[in-house]
């Protein structure tokens, strides 16, 4: 039997036969039937587990974030951001240090607080494949990157069955959550022939604040026009958003060509641990996608260019003054950026015998930003544009080589080494004045470096029997700093504040002279399971990583004056928000996920009932220090118990998560307590109408996620007053939902 390269859409570890949902049947093209006999090829290095066709459609009615389309995967957890750009975070690491790709495109946040995250760039309803590599990543999908990788893609094209056939299909829905009074619609519409497809999916949402379960804070001050927010209102998490895709797919024999446009617009998205919220972002996107198979294998190209215009600004539930009979009218501190990103990247994969499979192939990516805030009143703010990053430059260049070998049953191997270089420059820059902002010692700076990277990975697979499969390696992965790390140069109090890309309240300052990130990575993964894996499965991932020259951060010091704020006292303040600059240290992280999956009961008439259960532990350590890294998830756990009949399918689950206790003296992170959630749902599918309803923390549990952040959501943000330190973002109270969709 001739070897294939096989790709998963949607990771179906988890799933369970009785679990398929009745589709309605379109006039499009049939294969033929063709019977194979034989084991089933696993994708090697295996991706992580835990998304299903029906779960990725239950989640869409959950959210309109998509990074929460990931939660529950083993090892993965999510940073707290805007409402729809929380931030993926796998074994501890997140943000850059993942390899985030959305339909081949390497997407760069282009925001001096990351509001705007690769992912957020793609609609809930508009992901039809999501890959997610917790472990250890082959050359071949990482670069740039010491965690792991991540690949969305949009929906494939769709032809007609014959050169005398049209094809005309679409999809329309809506959904609505009680909290936050969050709704939305989608719509997706297809019109092809047997060469030539076009698809349209848009999508638009929007919410208001969301409440807490319970008071976490005394009614404070918003904005003048906005009056007081309620003890249990969560201030800055509003938001709206809309997104347009269109894709043309040209089909000849085994190849396929695809443009794909994309525009987003947001007028609004408010971030209740940041300090300023986000005002306006709109993205364009061109996206030229070649994929064809070859009697020798198959080639996959992208060309891509992305353009993104954002702007910051104090939103209605934030102000830079409060407005008294002792202090001038409120004013706001405009902020713009602009991104620029062009990429290509091409992959060959060569089918050379039976037993190897080899694959080569490069990205190039050119990426520019400019960083700048109008001057806009009083004297700490004029009279010159403000300059944080200017022709900001960062431009890879990579190649690299996998060769993957099926040695017999029982034995895979692969191994890849992929090379990088990253260089990155920036212009000078200005204050808004010469008094309060000093860029001398910047702009005197040698600003122009060039990074040369190197990624090795080793794995191999063991398949001892039918019951049995462990795979193990070695990884060595690079990241070079981004531009925000190297390039934000202020000390000033105000703009320090202003550059932040944790969520921690706190200011930071960038670092010319960071080196790469390089991290050695050690991997084991034991999967067990029944002979037809049908029935039963565990699955127990261990993991150790040492970085060399993980880039974290130390407080400031050695500034004297009224204005500064990188003072002896920021060195010993143990209650407050404090002033930092990008280091690198050395640094552990380890820990493990343990994932099981068994059928509990089936008959015809009670129907199927399966139960699952997730736990992932994750430590992270600064080496030179002995400081706990930042933003680590404690332990959790996951349990979910499945049952379908016919068309139902019902989900109950309780979410568990440990106190976090160990963190970040350093930026005076907050613990949290440890709390548990209990979460319902229903759907249920008719021909072609799908109805989803379910209740979110059904008990009303007062909480705060491990990661959410610091509450900066309301009052003066930039002095303190109505920010009150020592608070984290709370969690969501109870909300019901519910989506209707029709296929048509």
């Amino acid at each position: 039997m001739k070897r294939t390269s096989l790709s998963l859409s949607i990771v179906l570890s988890f799933v369970l036969p009785s679990m398929a949902y009745a589709e309605h049947s379109h006039d499009v093209e049939e294969l033929e039937k063709v019977t194979v006999s034989g084991q089933a090829i696993q994708p090697f290095p295996q991706e992580s587990a835990g998304l299903h066709l029906e779960a990725l459609k239950s989640k869409r009615a959950q959210s309109s974030d998509t990074a929460s389309l990931l939660k529950g995967i083993p090892g993965v957890s999510l940073y707290g951001a805007g409402g729809i750009a929380s931030l993926p975070v796998i074994h501890g690491l997140a943000d850059d240090r993942l390899r985030i790709k959305v339909d081949g495109m390497d997407l760069i946040s282009a925001c001096a607080n990351h509001m705007n995250p690769p992912l957020s760039y793609i609609a809930p309803n508009n992901v039809s494949e999501l890959k997610v590599y917790t472990g250890i990543t082959p050359v071949s999908a990482g670069g740039d990157s010491i965690g792991g990788t991540i690949v969305a893609k949009s929906k494939q094209p769709e032809f007609a069955k014959d050169a005398d056939s049209v094809l005309s299909k679409g999809e329309i829905g809506a959904f609505y959550r009680s909290n936050g009074d969050a709704r939305g619609a989608n719509l997706s519409t297809t019109l092809a022939t047997e060469n030539f497809s076009l698809n349209y999916t848009g999508s638009t949402s929007k919410a208001n604040n969301y409440d807490a379960a319970d008071s976490f804070k005394a009614a404070g001050p918003a904005a003048s026009d906005r009056g007081w927010l309620d003890g249990d209102e969560v201030g800055s998490t509003a938001y709206e958003t809309r997104n347009h895709a269109l894709n043309l797919g040209f089909k000849l024999d085994n190849h396929l060509l695809q443009v794909k446009l994309a525009h987003q617009n947001i007028p609004y998205q408010g971030f209740p641990n940041q300090r300023m919220d986000m005002t306006e972002n709109r993205s364009n996107s061109i996206n030229f996608i070649y994929n064809g198979l070859f009697d020798w294998g198959a080639l996959e190209t992208s060309l891509y260019r992305e353009k993104t215009h954002h702007k910051m600004d104090f939103g209605d539930d934030k102000q830079f003054l409060y407005q008294t009979g002792m202090a001038p009218p409120a004013y706001g501190m405009p902020m713009e950026t602009e991104g620029d990103n062009r990429g290509f990247s091409t992959k060959v994969e060569i089918n050379a015998n039976e037993r190897d499979l080899y694959r080569i192939g490069a990205d190039i990516q050119q990426y520019r930003l400019d960083d700048y805030w109008e001057a806009s009143g009083g004297m700490m703010m004029s009279p010159n544009t403000f300059i944080n990053i200017n022709n900001g430059q960062r431009d890879r260049y990579g190649v690299f080589a996998e060769w993957e070998a099926n040695w017999n049953s029982k034995w895979t191997t692969l191994a890849g080494i992929r090379h990088e270089t990253v260089k990155m420059d920036a212009d000078t820059v200005q204050g808004y004045n010469a008094t309060n902002y000093d860029p001398t010692a910047f702009n005197n700076a040698d600003k122009s470096k060039t990074d040369n990277n190197i990624d090795i990975t080793l794995m191999g697979r063991f398949t001892p029997s039918d019951n049995a499969r462990y795979e193990f390696g070695y990884a060595q992965k690079t990241r070079s700093p981004n531009l925000y790390e190297r390039y934000a140069w202020s000390t000033n109090g105000m703009a320090i504040r202003m550059v932040n890309l944790a969520g921690d309240g706190n200011g930071y300052v960038g670092n010319v002279d960071l080196d790469p990130e390089v991290a050695h990575t050690i991997s084991f993964t034991a999967d067990w399971h029944d002979a037809e894996q049908q029935d039963w499965n565990i699955t127990f991932t261990p993991y150790i990583s040492y970085v060399d020259d993980f880039i974290d951060a130390g407080r400031c010091s050695g500034q004297t004056g009224m204005m500064a704020v990188c003072t002896a006292s920021n060195l010993s303040t143990t209650d407050d928000f404090v002033y930092l600059q990008y280091d690198n240290v050395s640094a552990k992280l380890y820990g493990a996920d343990l994932s099981l999956a068994k059928h509990l009961y089936h008959d015809d008439k009670m129907g199927h009932l399966s139960g699952q259960a997730v736990f992932s532990y994750v430590r992270g350590k600064n080496r030179d220090t002995g400081d706990n890294l930042y933003n680590i998830m404690p332990l959790n756990a996951t349990f979910t118990l499945q049952h379908a009949k016919g068309a139902w399918h019902n989900t109950a689950e309780w979410q568990v998560v440990a106190a976090k206790d160990r963190v970040s003296s350093e930026r005076n992170e907050q613990e949290t307590s440890g709390y548990g959630l209990l979460n319902l749902r229903t759907s249920y599918q008719w021909k072609q109408a799908r109805v989803d309803f379910g209740i979110e923390n059904v008990l009303d549990k007062a909480y705060s996620e491990p990661l959410s952040g610091a509450y900066t959501g309301q009052g003066m943000t930039m002095s303190g007053s109505g920010v009150p330190w020592g608070v984290t973002v709370p969690g969501m109270g109870r909300s019901f939902y519910t989506a209707v969709s029709y296929s048509f």
